[in-house]
């Protein structure tokens, strides 16, 4: 039987394919206030600009291409059973071949019902000829469409199916994220005793005393190139 390792990148993993991250410095949240673009009370004050704010981040995202780092995780299929918890919004994991993946915070290729989001009747994926949601635009249920994105505040309901796969994990490994967002933070612990936990972050990062943990200091790609000899010598 496979190895299972369980992947948790956040928006580290894809600054190497173009995209900014979220919290760094020149990060998005620098160009509009958070709670303008990614709260609930900014989509019900100015849905508007909420959809055009994601509308360009999605034209931008049909652009870019996977990494090096994405591609080397979705080869590890190969030899292992991988799966990627995904912080990250964008497609740059499916693109890269990955197959197993959980998005903790929605996904920017879709959108949906400003009523109830979760409503797999009225989620709808977007494709680069038809990227824009229209002002006004609505779902099958008469509401407002807005990104299939996990506002600020917004209950994570794939936090527990990704609980689920960290404590069956032979190898965890935390890519690209600060471990200040939780939910997903919190996943680590999750993990069982004795499990080898792998960093792969240029930064330092406040690890709060993970045991079992490897820090390699650098980017996606490098790091993952890294990470790639480390299990080989398994």
């Amino acid at each position: 039987m496979k190895k299972k390792i369980v992947f948790l990148t956040g928006a580290g993993m894809s600054v190497e394919s173009g995209f900014k991250t979220f919290r760094g410095a020149g990060g998005l949240w620098e160009d509009y206030p958070v709670e303008q673009v990614a709260s609930h009370e900014g989509w019900l004050m100015d849905p508007v600009l909420v959809n055009s704010f994601y509308n360009r981040l999605r034209r931008k995202l049909y652009k870019a291409q996977p990494n090096e780092g994405h591609r080397l995780i979705a080869e590890l299929e190969k030899d292992y059973d991988v799966v990627v918890v995904t912080q990250n919004v964008d497609n740059l994991h499916e693109k890269a071949g990955s197959k197993h993946i959980i998005h903790l915070h929605g996904e920017l290729t879709k959108v949906c019902s400003s009523r109830d989001q979760f409503d797999e009747r009225y989620v709808r994926e977007l494709g680069p000829d038809d990227a824009d949601v229209k002002d006004g635009e609505r779902a099958g249920d008469g509401s407002l469409l807005r990104p299939f994105i996990v506002f600020f505040g917004e209950s994570v309901p794939m936090i527990s199916p990704a609980a689920e796969e960290a404590s069956e994990a032979d190898i965890f490994v935390i890519i690209g994220t600060s471990l200040n967002v939780y939910p997903a933070a919190g996943l680590v612990r999750y993990t069982r005793p004795g499990t080898p936990i792998f960093l792969i972050d240029p930064e330092e990062v406040p690890s709060g005393g993970i045991p079992n943990l490897t820090h390699i200091r650098k980017g996606a790609s490098e790091g993952m190139r890294q990470l790639c000899q480390l299990l080989a010598k398994e």
